[in-house]
Protein backbone atom coordinates (compact mmCIF):
# COMPACT_ATOMS: atom_id res chain seq x y z
CA UNK A 1 0.00 0.00 0.00
CA UNK A 2 1.35 3.42 -0.94
CA UNK A 3 2.37 5.56 2.05
CA UNK A 4 0.19 8.63 2.40
CA UNK A 5 1.66 12.01 3.23
CA UNK A 6 0.96 12.97 6.87
CA UNK A 7 -1.28 15.89 7.74
CA UNK A 8 0.64 19.02 8.65
CA UNK A 9 -1.35 20.73 11.39
CA UNK A 10 0.80 23.86 11.42
CA UNK A 11 -1.59 26.70 10.59
CA UNK A 12 -4.50 24.32 9.98
CA UNK A 13 -8.00 25.67 10.64
CA UNK A 14 -9.81 23.11 12.81
CA UNK A 15 -13.36 23.17 14.18
CA UNK A 16 -13.43 21.58 17.64
CA UNK A 17 -16.92 20.52 18.70
CA UNK A 18 -17.38 19.66 22.36
CA UNK A 19 -14.54 22.01 23.21
CA UNK A 20 -15.56 22.50 26.85
CA UNK A 21 -15.47 18.82 27.80
CA UNK A 22 -12.43 17.48 29.65
CA UNK A 23 -11.28 15.45 26.65
CA UNK A 24 -12.34 18.07 24.10
CA UNK A 25 -10.35 20.78 25.86
CA UNK A 26 -7.30 18.51 26.12
CA UNK A 27 -7.53 17.69 22.41
CA UNK A 28 -7.68 21.44 21.81
CA UNK A 29 -4.45 21.95 23.78
CA UNK A 30 -2.70 19.24 21.78
CA UNK A 31 -3.92 20.73 18.50
CA UNK A 32 -2.65 24.17 19.53
CA UNK A 33 0.74 22.63 20.37
CA UNK A 34 0.76 21.15 16.87
CA UNK A 35 0.19 24.63 15.41
CA UNK A 36 -3.50 24.43 14.58
CA UNK A 37 -5.92 27.36 14.80
CA UNK A 38 -9.20 26.47 16.48
CA UNK A 39 -12.83 27.45 16.21
CA UNK A 40 -14.35 26.35 19.52
CA UNK A 41 -17.92 25.01 19.45
CA UNK A 42 -19.93 24.02 22.54
CA UNK A 43 -23.36 24.57 24.02
CA UNK A 44 -22.39 25.83 27.50
CA UNK A 45 -21.79 29.56 27.11
CA UNK A 46 -20.22 30.09 30.55
CA UNK A 47 -17.75 27.22 30.18
CA UNK A 48 -16.89 28.30 26.66
CA UNK A 49 -16.14 31.83 27.85
CA UNK A 50 -13.80 30.49 30.55
CA UNK A 51 -11.99 28.01 28.32
CA UNK A 52 -8.22 28.55 28.29
CA UNK A 53 -7.84 28.04 24.54
CA UNK A 54 -7.40 30.70 21.85
CA UNK A 55 -9.84 31.01 18.98
CA UNK A 56 -13.31 32.23 18.12
CA UNK A 57 -16.15 30.75 20.16
CA UNK A 58 -19.54 29.60 18.90
CA UNK A 59 -22.26 28.73 21.40
CA UNK A 60 -24.77 26.19 20.18
CA UNK A 61 -25.93 22.60 20.04
CA UNK A 62 -24.22 20.36 17.50
CA UNK A 63 -27.65 18.96 16.57
CA UNK A 64 -28.89 22.44 15.60
CA UNK A 65 -28.27 23.04 11.89
CA UNK A 66 -28.24 26.81 12.40
CA UNK A 67 -25.56 26.50 15.09
CA UNK A 68 -23.47 24.27 12.81
CA UNK A 69 -23.86 26.80 9.98
CA UNK A 70 -22.78 29.63 12.29
CA UNK A 71 -19.74 27.64 13.43
CA UNK A 72 -18.62 26.93 9.86
CA UNK A 73 -19.18 30.59 8.88
CA UNK A 74 -17.12 31.77 11.88
CA UNK A 75 -14.21 29.47 11.04
CA UNK A 76 -14.15 30.45 7.36
CA UNK A 77 -14.54 34.15 8.16
CA UNK A 78 -11.75 34.13 10.74
CA UNK A 79 -9.25 31.81 9.06
CA UNK A 80 -10.27 31.79 5.39
CA UNK A 81 -10.87 28.05 5.25
CA UNK A 82 -11.51 24.86 7.22
CA UNK A 83 -8.99 22.02 7.12
CA UNK A 84 -10.63 19.64 9.56
CA UNK A 85 -13.18 18.91 12.24
CA UNK A 86 -12.78 17.11 15.55
CA UNK A 87 -16.04 16.03 17.18
CA UNK A 88 -15.65 15.37 20.91
CA UNK A 89 -19.30 15.78 21.89
CA UNK A 90 -21.41 13.16 23.62
CA UNK A 91 -23.84 12.31 26.40
CA UNK A 92 -24.31 9.03 28.26
CA UNK A 93 -27.19 7.28 30.04
CA UNK A 94 -27.25 4.17 32.19
CA UNK A 95 -29.93 1.61 32.97
CA UNK A 96 -32.08 -1.02 31.26
CA UNK A 97 -33.44 0.11 27.91
CA UNK A 98 -37.03 -0.44 29.04
CA UNK A 99 -36.57 2.09 31.85
CA UNK A 100 -35.20 4.95 29.74
CA UNK A 101 -37.64 7.75 28.98
CA UNK A 102 -38.43 8.91 25.46
CA UNK A 103 -36.67 12.19 26.25
CA UNK A 104 -33.50 10.31 27.18
CA UNK A 105 -33.67 8.17 24.05
CA UNK A 106 -34.13 11.26 21.89
CA UNK A 107 -31.21 13.11 23.48
CA UNK A 108 -28.84 10.16 23.12
CA UNK A 109 -29.60 9.75 19.42
CA UNK A 110 -29.68 13.48 18.70
CA UNK A 111 -26.44 14.39 20.47
CA UNK A 112 -24.36 11.29 19.73
CA UNK A 113 -25.41 10.60 16.14
CA UNK A 114 -27.56 13.22 14.43
CA UNK A 115 -25.43 16.12 15.69
CA UNK A 116 -22.09 14.81 14.41
CA UNK A 117 -23.69 13.97 11.06
CA UNK A 118 -25.19 17.46 10.80
CA UNK A 119 -21.86 19.10 11.50
CA UNK A 120 -20.06 16.94 8.93
CA UNK A 121 -22.68 17.67 6.26
CA UNK A 122 -22.43 21.39 6.97
CA UNK A 123 -18.63 21.52 6.76
CA UNK A 124 -18.13 19.24 3.73
CA UNK A 125 -18.60 21.98 1.09
CA UNK A 126 -15.67 23.85 2.69
CA UNK A 127 -13.25 20.91 2.37
CA UNK A 128 -12.57 21.52 -1.30
CA UNK A 129 -8.86 20.74 -1.06
CA UNK A 130 -9.16 17.74 1.24
CA UNK A 131 -8.90 17.62 5.00
CA UNK A 132 -10.21 15.46 7.80
CA UNK A 133 -13.28 14.62 9.83
CA UNK A 134 -12.41 13.01 13.18
CA UNK A 135 -15.15 11.59 15.39
CA UNK A 136 -14.80 10.20 18.88
CA UNK A 137 -17.08 7.20 19.10
CA UNK A 138 -16.23 4.85 22.00
CA UNK A 139 -15.21 1.36 22.99
CA UNK A 140 -18.90 0.46 23.47
CA UNK A 141 -19.37 0.88 19.72
CA UNK A 142 -17.31 -2.25 19.19
CA UNK A 143 -18.24 -3.88 22.52
CA UNK A 144 -21.91 -3.08 23.32
CA UNK A 145 -22.51 -3.01 27.04
CA UNK A 146 -25.52 -4.09 29.11
CA UNK A 147 -27.13 -1.16 30.86
CA UNK A 148 -25.87 1.12 28.08
CA UNK A 149 -27.75 -0.35 25.13
CA UNK A 150 -28.77 2.81 23.30
CA UNK A 151 -25.55 4.65 24.14
CA UNK A 152 -23.66 1.69 22.66
CA UNK A 153 -25.92 1.75 19.61
CA UNK A 154 -25.38 5.46 18.94
CA UNK A 155 -21.61 5.02 19.08
CA UNK A 156 -21.72 1.94 16.85
CA UNK A 157 -23.87 3.87 14.38
CA UNK A 158 -21.39 6.75 14.33
CA UNK A 159 -18.60 4.28 13.58
CA UNK A 160 -20.69 2.89 10.72
CA UNK A 161 -21.22 6.39 9.31
CA UNK A 162 -17.47 7.01 9.53
CA UNK A 163 -16.62 3.79 7.69
CA UNK A 164 -19.08 4.45 4.86
CA UNK A 165 -18.21 8.13 4.58
CA UNK A 166 -14.49 7.33 4.38
CA UNK A 167 -15.22 5.40 1.19
CA UNK A 168 -17.48 8.13 -0.20
CA UNK A 169 -14.88 10.85 0.34
CA UNK A 170 -11.69 9.01 -0.63
CA UNK A 171 -11.57 10.58 -4.10
CA UNK A 172 -11.84 14.05 -2.52
CA UNK A 173 -8.83 13.34 -0.29
CA UNK A 174 -10.89 13.83 2.86
CA UNK A 175 -9.93 11.49 5.70
CA UNK A 176 -12.67 10.23 8.01
CA UNK A 177 -11.15 9.06 11.28
CA UNK A 178 -13.09 6.91 13.74
CA UNK A 179 -11.58 7.13 17.23
CA UNK A 180 -12.80 4.56 19.76
CA UNK A 181 -11.17 5.37 23.10
CA UNK A 182 -11.79 3.18 26.15
CA UNK A 183 -13.15 4.59 29.40
CA UNK A 184 -11.31 7.84 30.07
CA UNK A 185 -11.28 9.92 33.25
CA UNK A 186 -13.35 12.81 31.90
CA UNK A 187 -16.12 12.79 34.50
CA UNK A 188 -18.73 11.99 31.83
CA UNK A 189 -19.87 8.88 33.71
CA UNK A 190 -20.62 11.05 36.76
CA UNK A 191 -22.88 13.32 34.65
CA UNK A 192 -25.28 10.93 32.92
CA UNK A 193 -28.52 12.27 31.51
CA UNK A 194 -30.24 9.28 33.15
CA UNK A 195 -29.42 6.44 35.50
CA UNK A 196 -26.34 5.85 37.60
CA UNK A 197 -22.98 4.57 36.42
CA UNK A 198 -21.87 1.13 37.55
CA UNK A 199 -18.53 0.79 39.27
CA UNK A 200 -15.96 1.39 36.57
CA UNK A 201 -12.25 0.56 36.50
CA UNK A 202 -9.75 3.39 36.44
CA UNK A 203 -9.91 5.11 33.08
CA UNK A 204 -7.27 6.40 30.70
CA UNK A 205 -5.61 9.76 31.27
CA UNK A 206 -7.26 12.43 29.07
CA UNK A 207 -3.91 13.90 28.05
CA UNK A 208 -2.60 10.61 26.69
CA UNK A 209 -5.89 9.96 24.86
CA UNK A 210 -5.79 13.46 23.35
CA UNK A 211 -2.19 12.94 22.21
CA UNK A 212 -3.25 9.70 20.50
CA UNK A 213 -6.13 11.50 18.78
CA UNK A 214 -3.86 14.18 17.35
CA UNK A 215 -1.29 11.56 16.35
CA UNK A 216 -4.00 9.66 14.44
CA UNK A 217 -4.99 12.85 12.61
CA UNK A 218 -1.37 13.52 11.65
CA UNK A 219 -0.86 9.93 10.45
CA UNK A 220 -4.20 9.89 8.58
CA UNK A 221 -5.36 6.72 10.31
CA UNK A 222 -8.87 5.59 9.51
CA UNK A 223 -9.81 3.64 12.67
CA UNK A 224 -8.19 3.72 16.10
CA UNK A 225 -9.71 0.94 18.23
CA UNK A 226 -9.74 1.02 22.01
CA UNK A 227 -6.78 -1.35 22.18
CA UNK A 228 -4.55 1.26 20.51
CA UNK A 229 -5.06 4.01 23.09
Amino acid sequence: MRQREPHDLEGASVVLAGATGVLGAEIGRQLIKAGARLTLFARDEAKLAQLDLPGPRVVGDIADVDACTECVWEAVTRFGRIDGVVNATGVVAFGPLAELTDETLDELVTTNLIGPVRLMRTVLPELEKGGFLANLSAIVGERPTAGMALYSATKAALSAVDAALARELRARKIDVIDLQPPHTETGLASRPIAGEAPRLPAGKDPESVAQRVVDAIRKRERVVPASEF
